[in-house]
């Protein structure tokens, strides 16, 4: 099977994005599992870590596609 043809850049965004979110938000969902105190040990430090961790790459994420609206503007008199 090959890729997937667009017909355009919208579209290719849409699919791609819709599919990329639904699966980040399956892996938090999946992480938050661990939260089981039955199953896992775990300290207070060690999810500030991976909280702070994810944080801080949605922040990257974010400033990304805030970088790219500002590239877009023009100055003009």
């Amino acid at each position: 099977m090959g890729k997937k043809k667009f017909s355009n850049p919208r579209e290719r965004f849409l699919e791609s994005a819709e599919a990329r979110t639904n699966s980040v938000l399956n892996a938090i969902r999946i992480l938050g599992h661990c939260s089981n105190k039955s199953l896992y040990t775990y300290a207070p430090d060690e999810i500030n870590k991976i909280f702070k961790t994810i944080e801080d790459e949605l922040n990257q994420t974010k400033t990304k596609f805030r970088l790219e609206q500002s590239r877009k503007r023009r100055f003009k008199l």
